[in-house]
């Protein structure tokens, strides 16, 4: 301890005391603020955690969704990829059997990955190196001045390795192509204006039969023939069969029941006349 002193009338007195810090309690409280930055702020707060413990797979992908404010997710392919992202993260870290902390710190880890890949347009390479230097500050150390900081041991810290392999680096090229890469807006819906062909008879011309379906045209525009329309056709129909046998009798042939001798006397006769005729 260091003891300033101080002057006043009549003499000198000691002035307040002030604590110097060893150079022992400094490097422990740097490495204590270096600690603090790692993988800080927290992505998913402890209650947050807590109710997420508290639910089944569908109400994780539920909370999770409202936790990040995902609006549009049914529609937004991005947002879509991004909640699966985070639920099967955090599905998993459940099936490990993590403590809150350890929670807590691994859903932040997935989180800064991605955000060194969109943010600071990491490669792949350089994720590898970062998650190198990550998991030595919280994974388990060989130095026993460093056990205090270790979150995950050995076992865990090589399955979040395998864990991350298997989900965000191999296929890191699909979530910077969802970052990157602009995308074309496919219109999903559309407003028609639609005028109804007014009936036959009135200024508009008649549909043309390629323009307009069987069914509509026959069922709205020109309707089936009632009972009565159909009883007319059928008696219009009969008329000329009944017609039809006395247009055959007419046709008969005019030398019917005469034999071959009777018009050749005939044929005779009228030769005879015509000479005779000539003649005179």
């Amino acid at each position: 301890m260091a003891i300033s002193g101080g002057t006043i009338p009549g003499g000198t007195t000691p002035a307040a005391l002030t604590p110097v810090r060893t150079s022992t309690e400094s490097e422990r409280d740097d490495e204590f603020q270096e600690h603090e930055k790692i993988l800080s702020p927290d992505f998913l707060s402890v209650a947050q955690i807590t109710e997420l413990l508290a639910v089944d797979v569908d109400g994780v992908q539920r909370k999770l969704e409202t936790f990040l404010n995902f609006k549009n997710i049914k529609t937004c392919l991005k947002e879509a990829i991004l909640l699966d992202y985070y639920v099967s993260g955090f599905l998993w870290a459940r099936g490990m059997d993590f403590s809150i902390i350890q929670y807590s710190q691994f859903m932040t880890l997935l989180d800064m990955l991605l955000h060194n890949l969109k943010t600071l347009h990491m490669s792949l390479e350089d994720s590898l190196k970062w998650l190198g230097e990550v998991m030595a500050e919280i994974g388990p150390s060989h130095l026993p001045k460093n056990e205090k900081w270790n979150i995950f041991d050995i076992k865990q810290a090589n399955a979040i390795i395998d864990y991350l392999k298997i989900s965000l680096f191999q296929h890191y090229k699909l979530y910077e192509f969802l970052f990157f890469s602009t995308r074309e807006e496919i219109v999903i819906g559309t407003e028609q204006m639609i005028e109804v062909i007014k009936p036959s008879g009135g200024l508009y011309p008649n549909p043309l039969e390629e323009g307009i379906s069987f069914d509509i045209y026959s069922t709205f525009i020109k309707p089936p023939p009632t009972l009565d329309t159909e009883m007319k056709g059928l008696d219009q129909e009969e008329g000329p069969k009944e017609s039809q046998p006395e247009a055959s009798t007419s046709d008969t042939d005019p030398l019917a029941g005469f034999t071959i001798e009777d018009i050749k006397s005939v044929l005779g006769q009228v030769t005879d006349d015509v000479l005779i005729g000539i003649q005179e």
